[in-house]
């Protein structure tokens, strides 16, 4: 009696077990991270310009030029060369050619000239076939012009919805703007050596027209592109529920008393920290941010702050 028993509730475990391992048990786990990602959408700002990327170096015609972001370009050049461009300057593509290199692999030896006529040389260690299938030729302290001229194409006379008060003067030094008001971009000129476009741009009342902002651009990877700086259409839209008053004090990244977190959000960005500990009757936060502005909010309203 008790061997038979034993032998059911065998069974029973064996099937209960095998039923374990099948259909749930087989099925990958799909993490909150990738629900994240199933659910992110692309939006048409972070679509637009994708297209404009460098070209192939065999798409690559005498006559192409180079901007000339810094003066250390001449540390990077081949000791043959006769010139060393300043920043601010061109350099213009003559021809490549493949030469020995002590691996016994071909280098390729780019030829350019300067605007004196001058020839730069710039020695890469590749084949020419290897570089053609480069997404993009590292020139270093240089940026490529044909990306520039893709974007001021793209956006010259265009009006769109800046998201960034972080301005810049025409020499880079910062300026204090505004965020989420029209601007109409007025030209597009060769950057910087991390971010190779240049915008210069107009507010809508024509009251200024010399403000700057720096773009990725040409398949770099970045945090600066079209997406991160502008919108297609008024933000404002997208909050009904703001009121004037609150939103004249976004625009210019300022926070009131009883602003709600959001609104806090809107104006000032994403906090360094937050600290968030529950009071008597109310859930207390505390956010950081990394130039010392500190704000206290109690069940999400804004209380006190340092701006």
């Amino acid at each position: 009696m008790m061997k038979g028993i034993s032998l059911l509730i065998s069974s029973t475990i064996a099937l209960s077990m095998s039923g374990c391992f099948t259909g749930i048990e087989s099925t990958p786990k799909i993490t909150a991270d990738e629900v994240k990602r199933q659910q992110v959408t692309v939006s048409d700002e972070e679509r637009f310009l994708k297209e404009i990327a460098p070209q192939q170096l065999s798409k690559w015609e005498r006559g192409k030029l180079f901007y000339v972001t810094d003066d250390k370009i001449s540390l990077a050049l081949e000791p043959g060369s006769t010139g060393y461009p300043k920043a601010g300057e061109y350099i213009i593509y003559q021809s490549f050619h493949e030469i020995p290199s002590m691996t016994g692999k071909p280098d390729t030896e780019l030829t350019f000239i300067d605007s004196n006529g001058n020839e730069v040389r710039y020695r890469i260690a590749a084949t020419a076939d290897e570089l053609d299938k480069r997404r993009k030729i590292e020139i270093p302290f240089t940026i490529e012009t044909s990306v520039v001229d893709e974007v001021k194409e793209a956006l010259v006379g265009n009006t769109y919805y800046v998201r960034t008060a972080t301005w810049f003067d025409e020499n880079g030094s910062a300026l204090r703007g505004e965020k989420f008001i029209p601007v109409k971009i007025i030209d597009i000129t060769p950057g910087n050596t991390v971010y190779p476009v240049k915008i210069r741009f107009a507010t809508a009342s024509d009251s200024l027209r010399n403000a700057f902002l720096y773009m990725s651009a040409g398949d770099q990877k970045g945090s600066r592109d079209f997406a991160s700086l502008f919108y297609f259409e008024n933000p404002r839209n997208r909050y009904p529920n703001i009121t004037d008053e609150t939103w004249a004090n976004i625009i210019r990244g300022k926070v009131a008393l009883y602003m709600t977190r959001e609104e806090c959000r809107l104006a000032l960005g994403s906090p360094a920290t937050v600290d968030r500990r529950p009071g008597i009757s109310t859930m207390r936060e505390l956010w950081t941010y990394e130039n010392g502005i500190y704000l206290i909010f109690d069940d999400g309203i804004l209380q006190s702050f340092r701006n």
